[in-house]
């Protein structure tokens, strides 16, 4: 008789218990789902990758304390959006630390390339320097403002607003109903526009 395979509970307990093959077999499912939510905050491969490594190594920590009061693909999901915001904080400060050596390095394309073979006019040069770090500026005031939003209200705006996950989807991955995700969403709406505001205009109405 062939053995049935092991529940995600079972596979939970043994990876808990140090089974690095049960740990495998949990998160393999949900690699996929993994890895597409913390890209589609970063945008960027290699970043991507170190933040997914980082995500398993929390979740592989603290699946012990994993009470089960949600599916663990939710969990797990929550901790993969945490290790990219964090990976995202890191990038604002390597980016503050190159701000001051930005306007030197002459003209750059509209991905940020350094274009040593043109020569602009020293205005068109000074405006489009200025035009990219106000970029800059913009994406990481949208960052900072991402992260002071609560934990529960984030997810939520993340999924919906990030993502495009459709309500029911969101509120069947997070079980909640559909109506706390509008709620929260709204919330998060409201709380980022604030935290916009204060970051954008410096707190002036």
């Amino acid at each position: 008789m062939t053995e049935s395979p092991p529940t995600e509970t079972e596979l939970i307990q043994r990876a808990a218990e140090g089974d690095s093959d049960a740990f495998g077999a949990l998160v393999t499912p949900h690699l996929s789902l993994f890895h597409n939510g913390i890209h589609r905050i970063l945008g960027n491969t290699a970043d991507t990758q170190d933040a997914l490594q980082d995500a398993l190594m929390s979740i592989h920590r603290d699946l012990p304390r994993f009470e089960g009061r949600s599916r663990f693909s939710s969990w797990g999901y929550k901790v993969c959006l945490n290790a990219a915001l964090m990976v995202r904080r890191s990038r604002v400060r390597i980016h503050d630390m190159e701000r001051s050596e930005f306007l030197t390095l002459g003209p750059f394309d509209d991905r940020g390339h350094h274009l040593e073979s043109e020569r602009l006019p020293e205005w068109q040069v000074e405006a489009q320097a200025h035009s990219l770090v106000e970029q800059q500026e913009m994406r990481e005031c949208l960052t900072r403002a991402l992260d002071e939003l609560p934990d529960s209200h984030r997810i939520v705006f993340v999924l919906k607003d990030l993502e495009d996950w459709e309500t029911d989807d969101i509120a069947r991955h997070l079980q909640l109903s559909p109506g706390t995700v509008r709620q929260r969403l709204h919330r998060a709406r409201v709380l980022l526009q604030a935290r916009l505001r204060t970051h954008v205009l410096g707190g002036r109405p």
